[in-house]
């Protein structure tokens, strides 16, 4: 009766699943109305539903009452979090809000699966790292501009990383964690952070080559400890998301070029150096050779992949405790082994549809500072994910590195709480990364005659109204300035900017509206920003 329940499960996990993929991609498509508030209320009850149905697997397999105890309290946190979220926050994405219950649903199942003391502990640390998680975006609109703190971000970085190579417990040949009272600390969590903010607050700054020198040099400061500390994985990570932040912040297709000669040498180095990256790479090349010894961590990883293939074998039904750290590196692996390849597949597809949210809140930041901050996150994120599963899967050597939400670990799901809040902070702050119900009195019909800038734009809620258009296309025929084209353009969703609007980003407005007073003064006023007199703007104007 019991493997009945389980192939039973098994099959509509994955259907539900596949629909929740599916509403996922959908949504991002949507981006509001009243069909994507649906899509996020089917999407929450099919959260429910799985808890429901794996929760009974695991009670039916293991008559553990305790189980039960954790299956409700589990109810009451998937049911109070995006609730309370939405209520201290009306504007927060609510898609963000199902995915993080999406991956503590697999991971939550998973670690009950293989040990459920752990899966106790997560979920104690799943609570404590809610509260920080809902204050950050209140904390951020009470800080105001956090690139002031850019070098506080900078020292306080360093000296965590510092401390770990200095204090920090081996583990599998790096020094990766801080003990405190029988508790242990992955600093390089929260550097990921503080490193994306000071990085920043630092780049849009940047205005010549020796500028960019010196935010390399910051860069390079946290990347060299962690390779003194031989965490690299997370150096990598550092690495890339600096370069990715960097070539947002100046466009330059160089620093991409001269990145990637770079890795390839730092990748020769690091194998001549480090035993056990050899050892990994070895593992990754040819992990037969020596299956018992070097390669038994990847084959078993490969076996589990291999034996679950794309429907999977039921919970329990697998062996993924024959994996070493499975509950950690390789959770991946027994996902696929119990809860079948095409469940993997789609939460690699939900984990993409993340990134996207990250990139959609990039590209509606005003400021530069934010939008350097949403891509930086973003690029650790996927890079986080493509590091744990292409590790898992044989795709590149493992790196050590977690799984998002997925993953047991402490640091971890903190950390994933305080980056998936900052996004969250990013949607709050930025009321154009809204869209206008997709109904046809949303648009209106222009005359190409009179408003040369095309017959049909999509208006926005509250954005500008008939009486502002009016004034701006009146101000841009006057002057002649395209600037005024491309605020119309951008208020109506057409991703068009032109060259003034890359001048204003590189803060080479003073020159090219040095001749243009009246135009800059009512922009500013237009945006609730300070005018400008004769010697300057009266204040602090970005």
């Amino acid at each position: 009766m019991v493997n009945l329940f389980i192939t039973t499960g098994k099959y509509i996990c994955i259907l539900l699943v596949l629909l929740y993929t599916y509403s996922n991609f959908r949504c991002i498509r949507l981006r509001g109305g009243e069909e994507h508030e649906a899509l996020l209320g089917w999407q929450y009850r099919i959260i429910l539903l799985m808890q429901f149905l794996c929760h009974f697997i695991i009670f039916f397999r293991t008559e553990n009452r305790a189980s039960l105890v954790l299956y409700g309290l589990q109810v009451i946190f998937f049911s109070a979090y995006p609730f309370l979220m939405k209520k201290a926050y009306p504007k927060a994405d609510g898609l963000l809000l199902n995915n993080i219950c999406f991956f503590l649903s697999i991971g939550m199942i998973m670690l009950e699966r293989l040990d459920y003391s752990k899966a106790v502990r997560q979920f104690a640390i799943i609570l404590i790292s809610m509260v920080p998680g809902m204050l950050l975006p209140f904390l951020m609109s009470r800080l105001g501009d956090l690139s002031r703190w850019r070098l506080f971000f900078c020292i306080v970085g360093i000296l965590m990383l510092f401390s770990v190579f200095l204090l920090g417990a081996v583990s599998y040949g790096a020094r990766m964690s801080l003990s405190f009272f029988g508790f242990s600390f992955h600093a390089s969590e929260f550097v990921k952070i503080s490193f994306v903010f000071c990085m920043a607050g630092m780049l849009p700054r940047a205005r010549t080559f020796k500028d960019i020198l010196l935010c390399s040099l910051a860069a390079a400061a946290h990347i060299l400890i962690l390779v003194m500390c031989r965490d690299l994985g997370s150096a990598l990570i550092f690495f890339l998301s600096f370069v990715a932040m960097l070539y947002v912040a100046t466009g330059q297709l160089f620093y991409l070029a001269a990145a990637g000669g770079m890795l390839f040498f730092a990748g020769i180095l690091s194998y001549r150096l480090f035993s056990h990256v050899r050892t990994r790479v070895f593992a990754w090349i040819d992990p037969w050779a020596d299956i018992d010894n070097k390669g038994y961590q990847i084959t078993q990883s490969l076996f589990a992949i291999g034996t679950g293939g794309f429907l999977g074998l039921g919970l329990f039904r697998g062996l993924p405790n024959k994996i070493p750290i499975v509950e950690k590196d390789f959770i991946f692996s027994a996902i696929s082994e119990e809860m079948g390849g095409i469940t993997a597949i789609c939460l690699c597809l939900v984990c993409l549809g993340c990134f996207m949210k990250m990139m959609q809140a990039a590209s509606f930041s005003d400021k530069r500072f934010e939008k350097i901050v949403a891509v930086g996150l973003a690029v650790q994120y996927i890079l986080q994910v493509f590091l744990t599963i292409g590790g898992a899967v044989k795709f590149i050597p493992s790196t050590g590195v977690t799984l998002p939400f997925v993953s047991y670990g402490g640091s971890s799901i903190t950390a994933s709480f305080l980056v998936f809040s900052i996004i969250q902070a990013l949607f709050i702050k930025n009321p154009e990364t809204g869209w206008a119900e997709d109904n046809e009195e949303d648009w209106e019909i222009w005359d190409e005659e009179e408003h040369p800038f095309g017959k049909r734009r999509r208006r926005m809620d509250g954005y500008w109204d008939e009486d502002d258009i009016d004034d701006l296309i009146e101000n841009w025929e006057e002057s002649g300035d395209v600037f005024w084209k491309n605020r119309v353009r951008k208020s109506y969703g057409k991703k068009s900017y032109g060259r003034n609007h890359f001048r204003r980003q590189r803060g080479e407005w003073d020159e090219y509206y040095e001749d243009r007073p009246d135009d800059r003064n009512d922009y500013n006023t237009r945006r609730g920003r300070v005018p400008w007199d004769d010697d300057g703007p009266r204040g602090r104007w970005r």
